[in-house]
C-alpha cells in the first residue's frame, strides 16, 4: 500500500475509531503533491477549499542534506469551525492543532539535490498521543490533559494556589514542574543519576529547573514537610505511569531518594549563587549595560556550581543577556561527555570534594618522556568520598602529585598499569582528568594505601604502544582523507583505544570502495617510508600560521603542543604518539559508515591489532575453504556459483508452485455457485503463497467467465493472504471493486489491502479468522450479484 490506503486508514482511525467530527478536520498536502490532493478530494470527499497546500518547510520531510525524503500530508483539528472555511491559516495555533502526519517516503536526494524515485517506497506515520488527548478531552493545551494535569494540580495544592486563577507566569512555572517531574521519574528509572557529564547533566538541569520554579511559585514558603517537595510530586507521576511502566513503582525508593538528594543540594547552591547573581545584575544595570560578563557567569559556575543555563534564564527575566563566548573562554575546560562506564568525579560540585579541588594543584604529566616514576599520593577516594586509608579489595580513585599515566582526552583513552609500593599493588584500569587533576581508577590487589604515601607508578607499556600507534594512525587517516577525497574534510570526533581507532568526519557522501583502498594504501606507504614524528610547543597563533589542524572538541591555551609528520600531517594534539611511522607496522580499514546526516565514520586497526583482525578472518576463510573444498582464492567464485544454483532452484520451485496452484484451481471449478448470470467461487487454498494464489484466482475467473472469485490461504504462521478477481461485468454492472471489496474482508483478519478494480490482493495477521472472512466474502458477493 502507499498514499491512498495510508490516507484512508488515517481518516478511518480519526473519524471511526476516535470519532472526531469530519467537519472539524482539515488536511494539508505538499504544494506539488497533486496525487495526495486528489486522494483527499476524490476518495475521502474533502472539499478543495479545505485541503491546504503547504510549502517545503512544512510539508516535505528529509533526513538530511541527502538521503530518503518525501512529501507529507497532515491532519489538523479545528477548535473553532464556526469561523468558517475562508482564509484558513493552519499556523494559527489558537484555532488549529496538527495531530496526524503521513510522510510519503518516495524519493532519494543526492549530493547535487536531485530527486530520484525510491525502488521501495514507504510510509512514516506519526500521531501525537498528548495532542490526541488534548483534542478528545477538549482542553486548551497538553499540560491540562490527564497525562500531566494531576501533577500540576498537586504542585498547586502544595503552593496553596489555584491553577485556574493564577497569572500566566505562574502557570508557566506549574507547567515546567509538571513536565519536568514526569521526565526525571523515567530518566532515574532508566538508571540515570545526576552528574556534571552527559545525560546525568541533563537530569541535573531538569531537577534544578523544577526546584527553582518551585521557589518562584512560593512552594517553600508554605512550610512543606521535610523541606523538599519533589518526592511528593514524583509520587503522582509514578502513579500515573505505573500501569504502562511498572518499573517506575519498582524503583520508587531510588527515584525519591535521588530527587531529595538533588533538591537539598541545589537549595544550598541557590542560596549562595542567587545572592551573588542578584548583586551582579544590579551592578550591570547601574552601569547601564545589558550583558552579564562571561567571567562573572563562570565564577558563579566554578565557585558555586551555578549552571550557565540558570544564569541565562534569570538574566533573561531581568531583561539581560549573558556573554556566552566569554564564559567559554574563562571556563577553559568545558564539561565533556564521558565515554567510559565509570562515574567521573565532579571536583567543583560534588559535596566533600569542594575542599579537595581548592587545595590540590593540577597533576603534572610526565608520560611524554617517562613510562615510570615515583609519586606522592595526594588523595584517595572510595565511591567519590575522601578517605585517609584504603585496603585490599577496594575500588578506589587516586590523585597523585605527578604521573606518567595519560588521562583520557582528545579522543585517546587513559593508560592502564600499576601503582606499587611496600607490599602494595594497585591495578589501574582507567585515568580521567577533571580541571587539570588526574584521577586514577583502580582496585587494590594487595596491601593498603594511605594519603601521603610515596608509590611507584608504572604504565602498561604494551597498551601505551598500541594507543600511540592508533593515535598517529588517526592523524595519517585524516591527512589521507584530505588528500584523496576532499581537502575540506574536517574531524567530527574520534576514539583512540588500545585495540582499535575510530575517526568521524564531515562528508556529504559515503566513500567508494576504490577511495577506501587508496586511503589504506597511502597510509601504509607513509608507514613504510618511516617518517619521524616531531613534537613542538609553540604559540597558538604560530601553530595556526604553520597550518596545524585543531583536534575536535579541544580547548586550547595560548601555548599548544604540535605533532608534525613532516610533509604528511601537522596537528595540534596533546596525545601520545610513535616516534617514527614505521612503529605503526600496518594499517587496515575495517568499516566506513554514515552515523548522521553529513557525518561519516571510519573504524580501523593498526599495529598488533591488524594481526588479530586478520587471524579471525583467516580462520573464517580456512573454514569456508574446507566446507566448499576449494582454495581460498576460489571461495568467491564458489559462492557465486552456489547463489546461481539457488536462484535456479527457487525458480523451479516457483514453477512447481504455480502448477500446483493451477491443479488445485481446476478441481474447484465444479464448486462455483451460480447467482443469476454470474458465478461465485470462494475457497481456502491451504498454505499457497501470495503469488501462486493470485495466479489461481486469475485462472479460475477466466475459466468461469462472468464471475467473482475470492481465494484465501495461510502461507506461514500468523499470516493471511487474500485475492479477489472480478470479471468486467461484475465491475461495471454490479459496481463491485476488487480492491475495496478485498480490503474490507481483510479487516476481519486484522489486515488490509487493495489493487485494481478487477484484481486485488490483501493480507492479514489473524489466521484464525480466515474461515470467518471467507464466509463473509461469499455472503457479500451473493447478495451483491443477485
Amino acid at each position: 500500500y502507499f498514499k491512498e490506503q495510508a490516507i484512508q486508514w488515517a481518516w478511518e482511525l480519526s473519524t471511526d475509531v476516535y470519532r472526531l467530527p469530519p467537519e472539524r478536520l482539515i488536511p494539508s498536502v505538499f504544494k506539488e503533491d497533486d496525487e495526495a490532493f486528489a486522494i483527499w478530494r476524490d476518495k475521502i470527499g474533502i472539499p478543495e477549499n479545505r485541503i491546504q497546500r503547504m510549502g517545503e518547510e512544512d510539508n516535505f520531510w528529509k533526513s538530511g542534506a541527502t538521503g530518503p525524503c518525501g512529501p507529507c500530508s497532515e491532519i489538523y483539528y479545528d477548535f473553532h469551525p464556526e469561523l468558517g472555511d475562508d482564509n484558513i491559516d493552519l499556523e494559527d495555533d489558537t484555532r488549529f492543532i496538527e495531530f496526524y502526519n503521513l510522510v510519503f517516503m518516495q524519493y532519494n536526494r543526492d549530493a547535487e539535490g536531485n530527486l530520484t524515485p525510491l525502488q521501495n517506497k514507504n510510509i512514516d506515520t506519526g500521531l501525537g498521543l498528548e495532542r490526541m488527548a488534548q483534542i478528545l478531552q477538549q482542553v486548551p493545551n497538553n499540560y491540562e490533559t490527564d497525562l500531566i494535569f494531576p501533577i500540576i494540580k498537586t504542585v498547586a495544592e502544595l503552593a496553596k494556589i489555584n491553577y485556574r486563577k493564577v497569572d500566566e507566569k505562574t502557570k508557566v512555572s506549574l507547567k515546567v514542574i509538571g513536565d519536568h517531574v514526569r521526565s526525571v521519574v523515567h530518566m532515574i528509572t532508566d538508571g540515570i543519576t545526576s552528574s556534571n557529564i552527559g545525560r546525568g547533566y541533563v537530569l541535573r538541569r531538569l531537577i534544578r529547573r523544577v526546584v527553582r520554579h518551585g521557589r518562584l511559585i512560593g512552594i517553600y514558603d508554605q512550610g512543606i514537610d521535610g523541606k523538599v517537595f519533589t518526592p511528593k510530586i514524583a509520587e503522582i507521576a509514578i502513579s500515573l505511569a505505573e500501569e504502562a511502566y511498572p518499573n517506575v513503582r519498582t524503583r520508587e525508593e531510588l527515584i525519591k531518594a535521588e530527587l531529595e538528594r538533588e533538591e537539598t543540594r541545589f537549595l544550598k547552591t541557590l542560596e549562595r549563587g542567587e545572592k551573588l547573581l542578584l548583586e551582579i545584575i544590579e551592578k550591570v544595570k547601574q552601569e547601564g549595560k545589558i550583558v552579564i560578563d562571561g567571567k562573572d557567569a563562570f565564577k558563579l559556575y566554578d565557585t558555586y556550581g551555578f549552571p550557565l543555563e540558570l544564569t541565562q534564564e534569570i538574566a533573561e527575566e531581568q531583561g539581560l543577556n549573558v556573554d556566552n563566548k566569554g564564559f567559554e573562554t574563562a571556563m577553559q575546560k568545558q564539561i565533556e561527555n564521558s565515554q567510559g562506564a565509570h562515574e567521573t568525579i565532579d571536583l567543583t560540585v560534588q559535596g566533600s570534594l569542594d575542599t579537595l579541588a581548592e587545595n590540590i594543584h593540577p597533576t603534572e604529566f610526565l608520560g611524554y618522556s617517562l613510562l615510570q616514576s615515583t609519586a606522592k599520593v595526594e588523595a584517595v577516594l572510595v565511591e567519590g568520598k575522601m578517605v585517609e586509608i584504603a585496603e585490599a579489595g577496594m575500588k578506589i580513585q587516586i590523585i597523585l602529585d605527578h604521573t606518567p599515566f595519560y588521562a583520557e582526552s582528545g579522543g585517546q583513552i587513559g593508560d592502564k598499569g600499576y601503582l606499587t609500593g611496600d607490599n602494595l599493588v594497585i591495578r589501574i584500569e582507567d585515568v580521567q582528568k577533571e580541571s587539570g587533576i588526574f584521577i586514577h581508577y583502580g582496585r587494590i590487589e594487595r596491601g593498603t594505601i594511605t594519603v601521603g604515601n610515596t608509590i611507584t607508578a608504572t604504565i602498561d607499556r604494551a597498551c601505551r604502544r598500541r594507543a600511540q600507534a592508533n593515535h598517529t594512525a588517526t592523524h595519517l587517516l585524516q591527512a589521507a582523507l584530505k588528500k584523496i577525497v576532499d581537502d575540506s574534510i574536517s574531524q567530527a570526533g574520534s576514539l583512540v583505544a588500545f585495540d582499535r581507532l575510530r575517526f568521524d568526519f564531515n562528508c556529504p557522501r559515503g566513500l567508494k570502495a576504490k577511495e577506501l583502498q587508496k586511503i589504506e594504501e597511502q597510509i601504509n606507504t607513509w608507514i613504510a617510508e618511516a617518517h619521524d614524528t616531531e613534537t613542538a610547543v609553540m604559540g597558538l597563533e604560530e601553530a595556526k600560521k604553520k597550518g596545524a589542524i585543531a583536534m575536535f572538541g579541544e580547548k586550547y591555551s595560548s601555548e599548544v603542543r604540535v605533532i608534525d609528520v613532516p610533509g604528511v600531517s601537522l596537528e595540534l594534539c596533546g596525545g601520545t604518539h610513535v616516534r617514527n611511522t614505521a612503529e605503526i607496522g600496518l594499517f587496515k580499514i575495517v568499516s566506513e559508515t554514515g552515523i548522521s546526516s553529513g557525518v561519516r565514520r571510519i573504524e580501523a586497526v593498526a599495529g598488533a591489532s591488524v594481526l588479530e583482525y586478520l587471524n579471525v578472518r583467516d580462520k573464517v576463510v580456512k573454514d569456508l575453504g574446507d566446507r566448499f573444498k576449494v582454495k581460498p582464492e576460489e571461495i568467491s567464485d564458489r559462492i557465486t556459483s552456489l547463489q546461481g544454483e539457488l536462484k535456479a532452484t527457487q525458480k523451479e520451485l516457483e514453477a512447481v508452485k504455480q502448477e500446483l496452484a493451477l491443479a488445485k484451481s481446476e478441481a474447484l471449478l465444479s464448486k462455483a455457485t451460480s447467482v443469476g448470470e454470474f458465478k461465485v467461487l470462494v475457497a481456502n487454498l491451504g498454505d499457497l503463497d501470495a503469488k501462486a494464489l493470485q495466479t489461481a484466482a486469475e485462472r479460475l475467473q477466466q475459466k468461469l467467465g462472468e464471475s467473482a472469485v475470492v481465494l484465501g490461504s495461510i502461507p506461514s504462521e500468523g499470516k493471511v493472504s487474500l485475492v479477489a478477481a472480478f470479471s468486467p461485468k461484475v465491475n461495471k454492472e454490479k459496481k463491485l471493486i476488487a480492491g475495496k471489496f478485498i480490503g474490507g474482508i481483510a479487516k476481519i483478519c486484522g489486515g488490509g489491502g487493495g489493487g485494481r478494480p478487477n484484481l486485488a490482493q490483501a493480507g492479514g495477521k489473524d489466521a484464525s479468522k480466515l474461515s470467518e472472512a471467507l464466509d463473509a466474502a461469499e455472503r457479500q458477493l451473493i447478495d451483491a450479484l443477485k
